[in-house]
């Protein structure tokens, strides 16, 4: 797992850090064809980060959308994300859902749990992302949101009962190696790669994944009772 960089670090390196994003998010657009835009970006505040939209208490601090208009300002162009980084060499790389791709999140330990299963059971996946708080977000077809409250109720569970949701149109998710606040980097839990570069529809992943996070809420209640 990527170290947290820590707070003298993180300032030293600021060149390195935005050029490391501007080049990821270029391949994002040019390579997967994925819509891109840039969030915020963290700040050396006083002996700390801080997260530019200036707020103390911000809950995805240098991790988030820096305008409402976010949606109209994302570009599958190389060139774009190019043009858009090099204005803002730190900014967070935030991928749009709903459009080429939707995204399953579940926690950490159901998602890995979930994993091994999906690879027992040899099923194609889609790229998977770990976020700093423990969140697993697997990239799925668009459409995803729409269906899968009913197959979750299909396979027998109520979708308020476990923790599964769903992004997409209107929504985003962050892209490695964004940072945010102190807590680490997103990071890919499985890579983009030519072999996934088609996605499973969210049919193909649901029940693995129903399953985990349906076991890891029985095994919370267990822990209350």
């Amino acid at each position: 797992m990527e170290e947290t960089i820590g707070v003298t670090e993180a300032a030293q390196i600021p060149k390195q850090r935005g050029e490391l994003l501007l080049d990821n998010a270029v391949r994002y657009a040019e390579e997967r064809h994925w819509d891109v835009f840039p969030g915020t970006w963290l700040e050396a505040v006083e002996g700390s980060e801080r997260c530019s939209c200036g707020a103390e208490d911000c809950p995805a601090p240098g991790a988030h959308a820096a305008r409402p208009d976010w949606a109209t300002q994302a570009t599958g162009s190389a060139v774009g994300a190019r043009r858009m980084w090099s204005k803002q060499p730190k900014a967070s790389i935030l991928l749009p859902t709903g459009r080429t791709f939707d995204a399953i999140e579940v926690p950490e330990s159901a998602g890995f749990l979930a994993l091994a299963r999906m690879e027992r059971m040899e099923l194609t996946l889609g790229p998977v992302t770990c976020s700093p708080d423990r969140r697993m977000f697997f990239f799925v077809l668009p459409g995803a949101a729409a269906k899968v409250p009913d197959l979750v109720r299909k396979l027998g569970w109520v979708p308020s009962s476990i923790d599964l949701t769903t992004r997409g149109e209107g929504f985003y998710v962050a892209a490695p190696p964004t940072r945010v606040g102190g807590r680490g980097a997103v990071q890919w839990a499985r890579k983009p790669t030519p072999a996934n570069r088609w996605l499973p529809d969210a049919e193909e992943l649901i029940s693995p994944l129903a399953y985990a996070c349906g076991r890891e809420a029985a095994d919370a209640r267990a822990r209350r009772a």
